[in-house]
């Protein structure tokens, strides 16, 4: 059966797409937004209210602006202008000075707008304009209805417009009350409206905040439990999926705790028949007699007694001890002393004194393990303590050979020895470095393998707050 050429061909690897400098543009862009926005619910739910709130206020504020208030503004002006345009044609025929004063006073009266009449004068040249809406609108109803040069002043008087304007015989002034031109029905619409959106804004702050409040609590109880202390969250509260989580949560919990309860009674009556037949065993060899056969079957029970304790101890876990708090510092100097006691060439550098909820015993079995671990390859060991942001590290050096950092992970597995043999003498059964590990990880810290800066290996314990 024959193939065509392109069957024949081999299937090339397709290349990396390269990112181009828009995509790397757009990609720091985005990343941008993301440090802007909030990190948190409670943040991020309440951006949510604000910012459609901050909108209806601007649409809002916008539409009444364009709508209502300069439309009311302007008929104010208009009917301010359509008094002043009034008042001009009642004067123009008074001629002498009697007549005319009596006409402005009566003016006044009705109006409530103050004109005095300045017979001969020059319009001055005009101000610039101020830009105000108020000078707009009444310039627009001045220029409809009063036909006559005029010049408008805002600035002079805080409770009033001055407004002058030229007749045939002189300028006609008019004082106008600011009342007048403006209704303060605006202010308090906007008042109302924001301080209405205040008080909203305050009472979805505090419902969020307790939702949220919910949200942190079951956080803290998962993370307690994660770190094998004690968890008094007990009853889920907040809505409807918070209490779901929550519930969850406890269902969870009871099934872990209920499952280490079934391991450890399990593993109390393994060891039960485990050391039974041992104990058996060593009694009769000892009606034995001393000879080498004898002397070899008694070693062999002793390490397989050795392997059942190494094995339960491994499998339980320390998970029945309680929680206390406990000072770091004096814990470490006893492991240290214990480690010296037992021929270990030790030298214990600075210990921060720091009081955690730690499990004295499984911590001290952590420390032990790693201490012992290189006191088999090295001639020298350094413990240490270095504070750090959540919590401390426990440095344990040595100047042994080291273990590749491609297999650092790999020790860490149950039973697993770098030594090929498995002879006991040459280095344990390879549980110590795992019974290290998930004791650190049962406080909610981990243990992690460095090159030492005294030639050999480094093991690094962090223990959380």
């Amino acid at each position: 059966m024959s193939s065509s050429p392109s069957d024949s061909l081999p299937v090339l690897p397709a290349e990396p797409r390269v990112l181009s400098a828009a995509d790397s543009l757009e990609i720091r862009q985005r990343a941008g937004v993301k440090r802007l926005l909030p990190q948190t619910t409670f943040g991020r739910s309440l951006l949510l209210i604000v910012i459609p709130l901050v909108l209806v206020q601007m649409i809002a504020a916008w539409i009444f602006f364009d709508r209502h208030w300069e439309t009311v503004s302007y008929r104010l002006s208009a009917d301010v202008a359509g008094d002043i345009a009034m008042v001009i044609d009642a004067i123009e025929p008074a001629a002498s000075g009697a007549e005319l004063n009596s006409v402005l006073r009566h003016a006044s009266g009705m109006t409530e707008l103050d004109f005095t009449f300045k017979s001969g004068a020059v319009l001055p040249e005009a101000a610039p304009p101020s830009g105000t809406i108020l000078e707009k609108q009444l310039s627009r109803a001045l220029a409809r209805r009063v036909p006559r040069p005029y010049r408008i002043d805002d600035v002079s008087c805080d409770r009033c417009v001055l407004v002058d304007l030229q007749l045939d015989d002189g300028v006609l002034a008019v004082n106008i009350p600011r009342g007048r031109l403006f209704t303060a029905t605006t202010y308090i619409f906007i008042l109302w409206m924001v301080g209405s959106s205040l008080v909203l804004l305050a009472i979805a702050t505090v419902f969020l905040r307790n939702q949220v409040k919910s949200l942190r609590r079951l956080a803290a109880a998962a993370e307690e439990f994660g770190k094998g202390r004690p968890v008094s969250f007990t009853k889920p509260e907040g809505a409807l999926e918070v209490r779901q989580a929550g519930a969850a949560f406890l269902r969870m919990r009871e099934r872990i705790d209920r499952q280490i309860r079934q391991r450890t009674e399990m593993l109390a009556g393994v060891s039960h028949d485990l050391r039974t037949p041992l104990t058996r065993m060593k009694l009769a060899l000892a009606f034995l007699g001393e000879d080498a056969a004898v002397a070899e079957l008694k070693s062999d029970v002793a390490e397989m007694e050795r392997l059942v304790n190494l094995y339960l101890d491994f499998a339980r876990g320390e998970g029945t001890e309680t929680t206390i708090d406990t000072d770091i510092a004096p814990l470490i100097e006893d492991v240290a002393a214990a480690a010296e006691r037992q021929g270990a060439t030790l030298t214990l550098g600075r210990i921060d004194a720091l009081v955690l909820p730690v499990r004295p015993n499984a911590l001290r079995r952590c420390l032990g393990n790693l201490i012992a671990n290189a006191r088999q390859y090295a001639r020298h060991i350094w413990v240490s303590s270095v504070p750090v942001e959540d919590g401390i590290d426990i440095l344990i050096d040595d100047d042994g050979p080291g273990i590749p950092a491609s297999q650092r992970e790999r020790v860490f597995q149950p039973f697993v020895r770098l030594d090929s043999s498995r002879n006991p003498s040459t280095g344990g059964v390879g549980l110590g470095l795992t019974i290290a590990r998930d004791v650190a990880r049962s406080h909610g810290g981990d243990v992690r393998l460095e090159s030492s800066s005294y030639g050999g290996l480094r093991a690094r314990v962090h223990l959380p707050r």
